[in-house]
């Protein structure tokens, strides 16, 4: 065999699998693998169906299992193939991963409201990305808040975030609502576009060239499922009609599989996500929130929570009308959530529990001081 007979991890298909976003780090790291097994030769995760994971090698795309080795080594989710993982096969079945450059991922249902008992823990969503579109529609679905946390969720991931605001056919002043994007995601390019009309999809060419990957992450019915067919240029899901009632789309996307486009780049469509719980936190708050970071340097103390401390630089920026209120209450309550995920993970569930209601009481008491 040709794996066999040469030093070179693999070569008549290099160049099907650099259209998939082989790089040489890929390389060097099957080397490693190769030492032990040259049989083994490398494909990326196109899809995911319960057992089952749909492989590109680069010339064809197949069906494929875990071998039972690796199923019994993974310990949680995180540690099973996503769409957009690179894998090796060994007599056309999985037998391990390559490392990943990164891995959106998020809190599984549950986490967000801190139950605990019944939330599964991490949920990962896609590895190996250039970059991630946060989907928005400019009709009911418009929501700053939201935008919010859709990048805090990215920037925890190690990713680079773009807004895309979708549906700007049907506001002829959608531009107001840009400019409100693009001050609370400093630093973040907002776009503009409309999938169903075809309308501004062109500035997405620079992110979907040859090899590059993105991911789609919004809420259901916001046209993700639109802007895939139209990118791929063929209808290749279904989609739903707007809901005369609510404004919006409905849920159509039950899969995760990873598309090749006409122009050489990749992009993944992911069901929407009802619920944005933070799963990794690396730093992604600072980021999101850069102009508060920056307000805090005014603060009289290093530790200020940007409540009630005298000599908040951040609060100070509220009242003098520099920083919109609701801005500081994401932000802060984001913060608390973020504690809390770092402390759950540290401490036992009864005790950090005691904490908090502990804290609550002394809230309460301090309220029912003022009052009195």
């Amino acid at each position: 065999m040709i794996r066999e007979q040469e030093n070179k991890p693999f070569s008549e298909d290099k160049d099907g699998l650099t259209g998939l976003g082989w790089n040489p780090a890929l390389d060097e790291a099957l080397k490693l693998h190769s030492q032990q097994d040259a049989t083994l030769h490398p494909a990326r995760i196109t899809g995911v169906r319960k057992n089952h994971f749909m492989v590109d090698d680069g010339g064809a795309e197949r069906l494929t299992t875990l071998t039972g080795r690796f199923h019994h080594r993974a310990v949680s989710p995180a540690d099973l193939p996503v769409a957009g993982d690179w894998a090796l096969l060994d007599n056309d079945r999985i037998t391990a991963l390559l490392p990943r450059r990164n891995i959106l991922s998020r809190g599984a249902a549950g986490e967000r409201h801190r139950r605990a008992e019944a939330a599964g823990g991490v949920q990962p969503i896609a590895a190996n990305l250039d970059t991630v579109f946060v989907i928005c529609g400019m009709d009911r679905d418009y929501n700053l808040r939201r935008i919010e946390r859709y990048i805090t969720l990215v920037y925890n991931c190690g990713m680079n975030p773009v807004v895309l605001l979708n549906k700007c056919d049907l506001h002829q002043c959608f531009h107001d609502k840009v400019e409100a994007v693009e001050e609370i995601a400093i630093g973040v390019p907002v776009h503009a576009v409309s999938a169903a009309g075809s309308v501004g999809l062109e500035v997405l060419d620079p992110y979907l060239e040859q090899g590059k990957t993105v991911a789609l992450l919004g809420s259901s019915g916001v046209g993700k499922t639109t802007l895939v067919n139209r990118l791929a240029r063929r209808d290749r899901y279904a989609t739903s009609a707007v809901s005369d009632s609510v404004g919006k789309g409905v849920h159509t996307t039950t899969t995760r599989d990873l598309i090749r486009l006409p122009g050489g780049g990749m992009i993944i469509d992911n069901p929407g996500i009802r619920e944005i719980a933070f799963w990794d936190d690396e730093d992604g708050i600072d980021r999101a929130f850069a102009d508060i970071e920056e307000l805090a340097q005014a603060c009289r103390f290093a530790d200020c929570r940007h409540e009630s401390e005298p000599g908040c630089g951040v609060r100070a920026a509220v009242e003098s009308g520099d920083l919109p209120v609701k801005r500081l209450e994401s932000y802060l309550k984001m913060k608390r959530e973020l504690v809390y995920l770092s402390e759950r993970r540290s401490k036992s569930a009864d005790r950090l529990e005691k904490e908090r209601w502990q804290w609550v009481s002394l809230k309460i008491k301090e309220i029912n001081k003022v009052r009195r």
